[in-house]
């Protein structure tokens, strides 16, 4: 793996499990290295579709990427409070300074009261079937789900919004201190 370095602009790139890029986004700044994840931070960033298609995030957002995790966890700063978008997605492996990961289409929604929502549960059937997804995959998967949602209720990792806070504060000094 590359030498990660605080403070500096990576990319991120999902796939699909069938190999084929999903989706990238084109900044990610470094702001923490932990021994189980990366934390990351980014706004009105660049977003391109499978299909070419682009479109720019609408606010500041924190990201963790785990070493050992089958998701990541994108904590969103909206108006009205902390918002988080959780993807069911293999570990990620660093590689060109590009973060990499395999979407797995399952996601969870957690909304500013630590509500959540379990979404695309019919695009995950689909796709297990489409692209062969081995059964070890699924067992994986819904068992990770069920730590993603324990990290929730316990306000584990970007789910302790003072941590959270804490790195949109960094986000905005390093972002402040590159221009």
């Amino acid at each position: 793996m590359d030498e990660l370095i605080i403070g500096k602009k990576y990319t991120i790139h999902s796939y699909k499990h069938n190999g084929n890029i999903h989706r990238s986004w084109d900044e990610a700044i470094l702001l923490d290295i932990k021994e189980e994840y990366l934390v990351f931070g980014n706004n009105k960033t660049k977003v391109t579709e499978a299909d070419g298609r682009t479109w720019k995030t609408k606010e500041p957002a924190i990201l963790y990427f785990f070493y050992d995790r089958w998701f990541n966890i994108i904590g969103q700063n909206k108006k009205d409070g902390i918002y988080y978008y959780c993807n069911m997605a293999s570990p990620f492996v660093m590689e060109d300074e590009t973060i990499k990961y395999i979407d797995y289409d399952l996601d969870l929604r957690v909304f500013n009261d630590k509500t959540f929502k379990i979404l695309d549960k019919s695009e995950y059937k689909y796709h297990k079937m489409k692209m062969n997804y081995p059964e070890q995959i699924d067992t994986i998967l819904n068992k990770e789900l069920d730590l993603l949602i324990e990290a929730v209720r316990n306000k584990e990792y970007a789910f302790d919004e003072d941590i959270i806070k804490k790195y949109y504060e960094m986000y905005e000094q390093i972002t402040k201190s590159q221009k």
